[in-house]
């Protein structure tokens, strides 16, 4: 059934942006739920373009890096009333997250940070976002890692990820590796990018995690962790998490337990997962950093779409380009199990009670494995939070 059909081009700026908001409201459940939702209302309810349409609209938003459901609210605006449309559009779908992760980063910097009482809680979170992190990275790897050359560029992406190479070596290798693949030149790829990978390692060493002394915290250096995140953002929000993490993480302006907590806190609002980002400011930044971070992030979903409107479905269409971002996909999963390794470690160092966290890990990894539905994570999430408060973990 539909209910009455709505022209889009006449709706009023107002309208259009308090109907994304509603849906920025509603948007729990991380992107597949997000998607759903829009595609009900203003495909098959009020049919702003026809199914075929949002299908390709929706392939090339998972090409591209930034969050796709983002994206789509963005490109769907832009179809309603043009560029001003596309960018009301996108702010009302942010809004009520955004504003939500300041009133958590607030509440979490002045009154939950280092008390004792409730270490066990934070504890308990941390563990399972661990297994949450490492369920999404198989769900990414399933989709982006399609043969062997592109399992090869995901296991060199990590290994070369936990000897301290920086980021960007190889997600441009592994892209143009699997770029030059389809001229049968696969070998001298990998070959080129095992021997830049190891100048680069062998000049720079394996630096330290979180920096010896803290770097003063600038709001351009928050806005730039955010634009990488938003930039590199390939198959999903978790595949930010290394990029902001290293630009605030390793910069020591928050720690890893804080970090993870704002991973935990986003995977419960309605919201994009990336705004996780937002809390990482706030803790670090204060309320203007949590705001450079997220114009940072949001930066790219915007601009894909305001800017490339007429021309993005012809750009992904090029063979060249598309194999090149595969490639960097492949490459971004293997950044991500090295984050997740170091992030682990980091845990690890906190942690008393081992027959406790690992019983914790393993039901939560069995949970996310196991179930499907948009309240899994939130569920997972509060479950940890009880658990680690419950038995005091430590």
């Amino acid at each position: 059934m539909t209910t009455g059909l709505v022209d889009p081009r006449r709706l009023s700026l107002f309208a259009l942006f308090a109907k994304f908001l509603r849906f920025g409201m509603l948007a729990f459940g991380g992107p597949v739920a997000q998607i759903a939702m829009v595609r009900e209302a203003l495909v098959e309810d009020e049919r702003w373009i026809d199914r075929a349409r949002f299908n390709r609209l929706l392939a090339v938003m998972q090409v591209l890096p930034g969050p796709e459901a983002h994206e789509l609210c963005v490109h769907l605006g832009m179809i309603a009333r043009g560029r001003l449309g596309g960018l009301l559009a996108g702010l009302g779908f942010m809004l009520p997250g955004l504003i939500l992760m300041l009133a958590c980063g607030w509440l979490y910097v002045n009154f939950l940070a280092g008390v004792g009482d409730l270490s066990g809680l934070l504890l308990g979170v941390q563990v399972v976002v661990l297994a949450i992190i490492l369920r999404a990275i198989v769900r990414i790897g399933q989709h982006a890692i399609e043969d062997r050359t592109l399992a090869a560029i995901a296991a060199a992406s990590a290994a070369t990820t936990l000897l301290g190479v920086p980021f960007w070596l190889p997600l441009v290798t592994g892209g143009l590796a699997y770029a030059v693949s389809a001229r049968r030149l696969a070998l001298l790829g990998i070959v080129a990018l095992a021997i830049g990978i190891a100048v680069v390692a062998a000049s720079l060493g394996r630096p330290t995690t979180v920096a010896a002394d803290a770097a003063p915290v600038t709001l351009a250096a928050l806005f730039v962790a955010g634009l990488k995140g938003g930039l590199l953002t390939f198959g999903g929000a978790y595949t930010a998490i290394p990029y902001v993490r290293a630009d605030t993480v390793g910069r020591g302006w928050l720690s890893d337990g804080a970090f993870l907590d704002g991973v935990a806190i986003a995977g419960v609002l309605p919201a994009p997962l990336v705004i996780f980002a937002t809390f990482a400011g706030y803790v670090a930044g204060g309320f203007w950093g949590a705001l450079a971070v997220t114009a940072g992030m949001f930066l790219p979903a915007f601009a894909f779409s305001l800017v490339l409107f007429e021309r993005l479905e012809a750009l992904v269409e090029m063979p060249a380009l598309h194999r090149l971002l595969i490639g960097v996909a492949a490459a971004v999963v293997g950044v991500i199990a090295a984050t997740l390794i170091d992030l682990a470690r980091a845990t690890a160092l906190r942690i008393e009670a081992w027959p406790i966290a690992l019983a914790l890990f393993a039901l939560a990894l069995l949970a996310t494995w196991r179930l499907r539905g948009a309240w899994v994570a939130p569920a997972v999430i509060l479950g940890g939070a009880l658990a680690g408060w419950l038995t005091g973990l430590r």
